[in-house]
């Protein structure tokens, strides 16, 4: 509920946000600035890590015109907190596109009102409050009462035709000096901040807060050697990630910064053009595009002339993109402009212009329509520099871990300190060894240790070329267990090769004919129209475009031909783009005769088959189709073809035209995996002229149209896709499809791949809105060896199908799987929400998908509680592949910088080395979680021990304990690889679970048995007593071992040299050895622990040394060490509690792995079987749904969802 104090912004976005309104209180900031003066700090360090806290303990709430500090949190599932402070701009006007001081509208078309010089200094200059979040400006609204984003041209919400007809002159000096009080300067500076600024950011981290509080800790207590190894650690431990943070910043700016700042030319209005830098622009302004080509430095829309673009910074796809002017006809220009749905005619900012079609005495304009931040490549960088947190179990569950890690430091806290105050000790030691209690309990190398895993799995994905630049998502690629993946140029090969063409002629579909060049006529249209129908340039004397147009225009053998600038600046008249058959003479140009009636017609040329382009409709995704004007040179009449979807061009041309069995024929070869597309023609009226021609509309021209047949393209799979596939199905993940092309054809290449199995069957899910007064519905349709028939009107129809020995209900149990378009998956999500998550549940196959209808996708299967992993090109999949937990792009361009991982070999191979490589990561952070969380425990219960007889361990104890073994062992534990091939079983993604918390709590009640055990035991040894300087345990014995008495040592004021200590100490090495051990689990994630050379080199080695002080001591290491003389028979008894200690926590863990979780299960989940994730519940529900799968040739309608009739 929105209030004064409490608004939302970006409602319905990503990025949303709820935001208060505080003002500063003195006597609270007095009342803080107290508190921190006694703790140190401290408190000043929770606010600082705290940011709510740190505003509402210094600020009071306020209305938010009033607000002087802000405070925002976002809605989506991580509630993050930000402080913000609000600025005040002075302005003569609130809004940018205000016309200040002018009663005129911004310059138009007719007539320019320059505006006068604005001061604004002057009195009646406006107050407008905002604030900078995430290189985003929110200003004051005094109409809604809320802050906004001011984004650009489309926050007018203007039509196409207004767009043209109020701005395509550009904006004066002193507009653009207005405008750019709000917008800034028009550049995406990603700033690198200073060493400086990231060395206090990095230490104020809590991690290292702890770390300094330890070392002054230990230095109090004289352990210097030790806090200087951890002092050392962390300064290694902070460079490495100062390097690594300022090096990513780097990279960041150094390819934003490439090209972000060029010279452009600037239309003022008066026809004048002046030189300005890209940082000047605004929304608003004019900018010439020049014939040359250039880097786009802002997001801009085609107001004249046309361009050819590379777009392969936004869209990973390298092919050039033809982009028309804005359309300004009677339909079109009424529509309101928005940069995703008129794309083809906007230049998005980074991409590069090839070059423009040079019209002579015409500039190639366009109109600025966003700046900076707000572009698409602005939303790019922002993207990447403010990612969402990774959301993933095992790092909550690990918080809550450390806090029980807490808790028992908090026991062991209290224990000391009563303790102490019984035997009489001094305040300052109480303090001191109960804090070191903490220290001991929480590890401070914990965070370290857990990296490590991570880093090493890093290097071993970049060794297979897959690159990462998020390294904590590779532990959640560990638990993906159903994976998106792209069809064409993922799935299949890039290229789609001609297979054959089938005309229709007299309503009748002809032959197939394998090479049209040379089997159609020369002048027939369905030649032509696959000459025409593309959008094709030449780009340095090659060939350039689409791989289908490359492909379909290649196969006719005929010529492209462009004008050079230099021709079209001789003529007044448009030199048109040539097609025509090859080896024919070039025309002399003493032949070319001019129609005398208009000045603007196309030459005509004598009657030859070469066809000029004078007009495109560029492919549209939504419109499924694109289309070309041209006419033969020589010709009378204008011709327009037509290609597209085949049940998308039928429904445009005359019924006549279309063969009967047009759809059984398309149904044969898209249900054997072919790309089907279709083709039109008409001659348009001979009354239009070529300034009328560049004047209709795409509805007037793709309507009425004669059908002219059908090309086959064939799309084959690549030679990895389906081995990998049946990887992924033997290893239980699901395997998804999303694709923009045809329904029936990726419910082909679903089969061949092995997504659907050649026994199940594909139910069509074709969601209908609602329409005539009727409800929306849901046909369903069952495809399989059957009939299925494609309509004209893009619906599809099948016939009744016998139940082929299946269960006489019609129910299908496990063998059935959904498919549908992106329109019918909007629809249902609009009317049959409840069915939406019933359909992902068993959806297979999703075809005709948008982009953000991927995106889409990949959300509801999240919602479901799938790990959604995503594999795509780049090409339109940007989305989805940062939103899944794991995506991974095939594509090496810019596009793909926004993506997790990044492979560089161009198949699906990679998905699972990557699940590989995140399951060994996983394992080895709960290894390594479980160790660390283990040593911390023993070395725990060795102190509590030890402090009962007022001892503790030495400095060097301490020093060799963390260092030469823990720091050790941690990180060769993990250099296991991952295990060669994926398993059916996936690892656990939640430390607080009974069969990992029975692991540890087994493991620390043997350590702790068996040191109890051993202090016990030694303190009721016959030669035990209090031990001394003079004690000679050893000699008292053993006469053969000769050990000289210490008694040049002076008295250990600490106590650190006693019997009781040296048994601890050498139980509690072996045990950190034992449980390093148990714990390296190898099979089925990992490779074996004995193929990890690093980790049996250091446990060999660590077992010789320790067994060789303790069986045969050295007076130096001794000494060095802090240990005492004990006799051989208590050595040798210490060797037989070590090993029986190795065999029980050996026998327990392996207990624990093989039985373990049927126990427990069956101990506590008997009597209650309901899985944990919602699509585990949905399908046990759906089990005993006797409705479910609906039946063949049924309808399910919008106000009875679950209402199934009989058609």
């Amino acid at each position: 509920m929105e209030t004064d104090c409490m608004k939302m912004i970006n409602k319905g976005l990503d990025d949303e946000m709820e935001v208060w309104g505080y003002c500063r209180s003195r006597w609270r900031v007095a009342l803080v600035g107290v508190g921190t003066l006694c703790t140190g700090g401290l408190l000043l360090l929770l606010l600082y890590w705290l940011p709510e806290w740190g505003v509402k303990s210094t600020c009071r709430p306020c209305p938010l015109k009033e607000a002087q500090i802000l405070l925002l949190r976002s809605t989506d599932e991580f509630r993050r907190w930000f402080r913000v402070r609000v600025h005040v701009l002075q302005s003569p006007g609130l809004s940018p596109f205000d016309a200040v001081d002018l009663q005129t509208s911004p310059a138009g078309g007719c007539g320019i009102h320059p505006y006068p010089d604005v001061s604004y200094t002057e009195p009646q200059a406006m107050q407008i409050c905002y604030f900078n979040h995430h290189s985003m400006q929110y200003f004051w609204n005094d109409t809604i009462q809320n802050f906004e984003a001011i984004n650009g041209m489309e926050d007018l919400r203007l039509s196409c035709s207004s767009l043209l007809s109020e701005y395509s002159s550009g904006l004066s000096r002193p507009q653009q000096d207005y405008r750019k009080l709000f917008f800034g300067e028009n550049e995406i500076a990603v700033r690198v901040p200073s060493l400086f600024m990231l060395l206090i950011k990095e230490v104020l981290n809590p991690f290292y807060i702890f770390q300094l509080f330890s070392v002054i800790l230990w230095s109090a207590e004289e352990y210097y050697y030790y806090a200087a190894a951890i002092v050392f650690m962390s300064v290694i431990s902070i460079a490495i990630s100062l390097y690594t943070i300022k090096k990513q910043y780097v990279m960041l700016h150094d390819m934003v910064a490439a090209h972000s700042i060029v010279r452009v030319s600037v239309c003022r209005g008066n026809k004048e053009v002046e030189e300005a830098m890209s940082t000047d622009l605004v929304p608003g302004d004019v900018i010439v595009i020049p014939s040359n080509g250039t880097i786009m430095p802002c997001d801009a829309v085609l107001i004249s002339g046309t361009c050819i673009v590379n777009e392969s910074m936004l869209t990973g796809e390298s092919v050039p993109v033809t982009k028309t002017s804005l359309p300004n006809s009677d339909m079109e220009g009424k529509e309101l402009y928005s940069s995703e749905q008129h794309k083809r005619h906007t230049l998005f900012c980074g991409t590069e212009v090839i070059q423009t079609r040079f019209y002579s005495g015409e500039l190639v304009k366009a109109l600025v329509v966003r700046c900076g931040f707000c572009t698409e490549k602005g939303q790019l960088v922002r993207s990447i520099l403010y990612p969402k947190p990774t959301d993933f179990k095992l790092y909550r569950d690990a918080y809550l871990f450390l806090l029980c890690l807490v808790g028992v430091a908090g026991i062991g806290f209290i224990y000391t300190i009563v303790l102490s105050v019984m035997n009489q000790v001094p305040a300052r030691t109480i303090i001191i060894e109960s804090l070191d209690i903490v220290t001991i309990t929480v590890p401070p190398a914990l965070p370290a240790a857990m990296t490590a895993g991570i880093v090493y799995a890093q290097r071993r994905l970049k060794r297979v070329g897959i690159f990462c630049i998020s390294p904590q998502r590779i532990n959640v690629c560990g638990q993906l267990n159903l994976i998106c993946f792209d069809k064409t140029g993922t799935l299949t090969e890039d290229g789609l090769d001609l297979w054959a063409v089938h005309r229709a002629e007299n309503g009748r579909f002809a032959q197939l004919e394998q090479d049209p060049g040379t089997d159609c006529e020369m002048d027939s249209p369905f030649l032509a129209c696959m000459a025409a129908c593309h959008s094709l340039t030449k780009i340095n004397g090659e060939l350039s475009g689409d791989p289908l147009d490359l492909k379909m225009f290649k196969a006719t053998g005929w010529l492209l031909e462009e004008a050079t600038e230099e021709e079209t600046s001789l003529h007044n008249p448009i030199m048109p783009t040539v097609v025509k058959p090859p080896k024919r003479p070039k025309v002399n140009e003493s032949e070319v005769t001019a129609t005398p009636d208009h000045s603007m017609e196309l030459y005509e040329l004598p009657d030859t088959h070469e066809l000029g382009i004078v007009h495109q409709f560029p492919f549209s995704s939504a419109l499924q189709r694109m289309s070309v004007v041209a006419r033969w040179l020589g010709g009378k009449r204008f011709e327009a073809y037509l290609k597209g979807a085949p049940e998308v061009v039928a429904g445009l041309c005359k019924t006549s035209t279309v063969p009967e069995n047009f759809t059984e024929v398309l149904e044969d070869y898209t249900r054997h995996g072919f790309r089907v597309i279709a083709l039109a023609h008409r001659q348009l009226e001979s009354k239009l002229t070529w300034h009328k021609v560049q004047n209709l509309n795409r509805e007037h021209i793709e309507s009425n149209m004669d059908f002219l047949g059908l090309i086959i393209m064939q799309n084959k799979l690549k030679p990895e896709t389906a081995d990998v596939l049946e990887d992924l199905r033997r290893a239980n993940i699901r395997t998804v499809m999303v694709t923009g092309d045809n329904m029936l054809t990726a419910i082909s290449v679903a089969r061949d791949c092995g997504m659907i199995g050649p026994q199940e069957r594909v139910i069509v899910v074709d969601a209908q809105p609602p329409s005539g007064g009727h409800a929306a519905e849901i046909l369903w349709h069952y495809t399989d060896s059957s009939s299925a028939l494609t309509s004209k009107d893009n619906s599809i129809q099948f016939v009744e199908i016998e139940s082929d020995g299946g269960p006489s209900n019609g129910r299908l149990r496990g063998q059935y799987h959904f498919a549908m378009s992106g329109k019918s998956l909007a629809v249902t999500l609009e009317h049959f929400p409840d069915l939406v998550p019933k359909l992902v549940l068993r959806g297979t196959v999703f075809a005709r998908m948008a982009p953000d209808q991927k995106t889409q996708l990949v959300e509801i299967l999240q919602s479901v509680d799938y790990y959604v992993g995503m594999c795509g090109d780049g090409a339109n999949d940007c989305g989805a592949l940062k939103r899944a937990h794991g995506g991974i792009s095939l594509s090496e361009l810019e596009a793909s910088v926004a993506s997790p991982f990044t492979s560089t070999t161009p198949n699906i191979s990679c998905v699972p080395n990557l699940i590989r490589e995140g399951r060994a990561a996983l394992v080895t952070s709960f290894c390594v979680f479980k160790f660390m969380a283990l040593y911390s425990i023993i070395q725990y219960v060795s102190v509590i021990l030890l402090y009962s007889i007022l001892s503790n361990l030495g400095d060097f104890q301490f020093l060799f304990i963390d260092v030469v073994i823990i720091l050790i062992i941690a990180f060769t534990m993990s250099l296991n690889p991952a295990w060669k091939e994926l398993v059916a079983q996936r690892p656990p993604s939640s430390l607080i679970s009974v069969p990992l918390l029975f692991s540890v709590l087994t493991q620390i009640m043997v350590c702790l048995s068996f040191q109890a055990l051993a202090f016990i035991w030694v303190q009721h040894q016959s030669w035990y007593e209090k031990w001394t300087p003079l004690s000679n345990a050893c000699n008292a014995t053993r006469t053969g071992l000769s050990i000289d008495p210490n008694i040049t040592h002076p008295t250990d004021h600490k106590n650190i040299r006693n019997y009781e200590n040296t048994t601890l100490f050498y139980i509690s090495s072996f045990q950190y050895l034992a449980v390093a051990i148990v714990y390296s689990k190898g099979k089925p994630f990992r490779q074996p622990s004995h193929k990890n050379w690093p980790l049996v080199l250091s446990c060999i080695s660590l077992y010789i040394f320790l067994f060789l002080i303790m069986l045969y001591p050295v007076s130096a290491i001794d000494n060095f060490l802090e240990i005492v003389c004990v006799p051989y028979e208590w050595r040798i008894t210490m060797v037989i509690i070590i090993v029986v200690n190795a065999v029980v926590s050996f026998i327990l863990e392996q207990s624990n792995d093989r039985w373990g979780t049927r126990f427990f299960a069956w101990l506590f989940c008997q009597n209650r079987k309901t899985p944990k994730t919602r699509y585990s519940q949905l399908a046990q529900e759906l089990q005993d749904d006797l409705d479910w799968p609906p039946r063949p040739q049924t309808c399910t309608y919008g106000k009875a969802p679950h209402l199934s009739l009989n058609l």
